[in-house]
């Protein structure tokens, strides 16, 4: 006989554990339950990746998958304020990335840029005339720059020429409708009928 023959057949004719045949069997009276609690009592059952209340092992392993962090839109944002107190445009001037990298307000092109419309602490207006090429302006900033006579170019986010929006139309809605988009008109479309009493189908 050789050892993977005795180990192929180990086990299978074992008999099975009779609890409750007295002290001598080792498994008399408590049969092998301990005492009190939860496990001892009849129709007890516990999760199988249960440890004890420690950490489990599947939320201690590092979790892999996709996410969307990644495509966030990261922005390089710049005050008028601040623009408006540098030397280098005091006297107003084009406002875009290389002129602000220039200028010490920005980093590096690594991000988007844009411009937020707080005023320095008393003003309420815009008292120069910049010419501003950003990704993003705000409206609030968009209306002081026009007042004053400056002139605004906002070329939008990458996510902005997916969903070819405008940033410098009045309409500024997507165009390119992605599957998302598509699905909130085909809900919005829905509701409209549904409010007129019609069935809408789906395409």
């Amino acid at each position: 006989m050789m050892i993977h023959e005795v180990t192929e057949m180990a086990g299978k004719y074992k008999k099975r554990k009779r609890v409750g045949r007295g002290v001598g069997s080792g498994n008399g009276k408590t049969s092998g339950r301990g005492q009190k609690g939860a496990g001892s009592r009849r129709g007890h059952s516990t999760r199988f990746q249960f440890e004890g209340g420690q950490m489990p092992f599947f939320r201690r392993m590092p979790k892999f998958g996709f996410t969307n962090a990644k495509f966030k839109t990261q922005f390089w944002v710049v005050n008028l304020s601040a623009i408006v107190a540098h030397d280098s445009f005091k006297n107003g001037g084009t406002v875009d990335a290389a002129s602000l990298i220039k200028a010490g307000l920005v980093r590096d092109t690594s991000r988007d840029l844009k411009i937020l419309g707080n005023l320095p602490e008393g003003s309420d207006s815009l008292g120069v005339k910049l010419d501003v090429t950003a990704n993003r302006v705000t409206a609030s900033a968009r209306k002081l720059i026009e007042d004053a006579g400056g002139k605004v170019n906002e070329t939008g986010t990458r996510r902005d020429r997916v969903r070819g929006i405008d940033r410098n139309a009045d309409d500024q809605t997507p165009k390119n409708l992605t599957k998302k988009l598509k699905k909130r008109e085909w809900h919005r479309q829905r509701s409209e009928a549904f409010a007129k009493g019609e069935v809408l189908k789906k395409k």
